[in-house]
């Protein structure tokens, strides 16, 4: 039996409270363990683009900024955000799977559309300041993502704490490169 989300949450369709789901204008049930591998797989693409705006900038560009205490070596920032978008993308399954939970999953997308601008913004555009308006939008997203989270399933708005406290320690360093280089 598929239950259509009511007219304000019509994000999703969902099979059951905790069995999977549809997508907009599907009937078609969607298995919950192929709904996780498209979740994290949307993130780790969302690192994938990141990533590729990065390359080339983290050898020319990047060394010729001061960089602010604490920064840590570029190799540590792979491994980090792996895991990070591991954690983001089983949160944001986990909330897609309780039905009626439309506008944490938009907001969730959200978040993670606004972590895609990041790096293009940082390093593609070589703009540490435009960055840094995405970063505090980031955080904003981020935060009202954790709280809708909670209402709806208490271990998916865990599963995003890491990534808010990085992103924290990331809009500091964002902050510490425009105060440095651009002053």
């Amino acid at each position: 039996m598929v239950i259509t989300i009511p007219e304000r949450s019509r994000v999703f369709q969902q099979s059951g409270p905790n069995n999977g789901g549809s997508f907009p204008g599907s009937s078609v049930p969607i298995s919950p363990a192929l709904a996780l591998v498209g979740f994290i797989g949307l993130c780790l693409l969302d690192g994938v683009v990141g990533g590729a705006m990065t390359a080339r900038a983290v050898h020319t560009w990047y060394p010729t900024l001061h960089a602010p205490p604490g920064t840590p070596p570029n190799w540590v920032f792979a491994p980090i955000w792996t895991a990070l978008y591991v954690m983001i993308g089983t949160a944001g399954w986990l909330v897609w799977k309780r039905l009626g939970a439309a506008r944490p999953v938009r907001l969730w997308g959200w978040q993670l559309a606004a972590n895609a601008l990041w790096a293009p913004a940082f390093f593609g555009l070589h703009s540490p300041r435009l960055a840094m308006g995405v970063m505090i939008i980031l955080l904003v997203l981020i935060g009202l993502t954790i709280r809708s989270f909670h209402r709806v399933r208490r271990s998916a708005a865990i599963l995003m704490l890491p990534y808010a406290a990085w992103c924290v320690y990331a809009a500091y360093l964002n902050a510490g490169f425009v105060l440095l280089n651009y002053n």
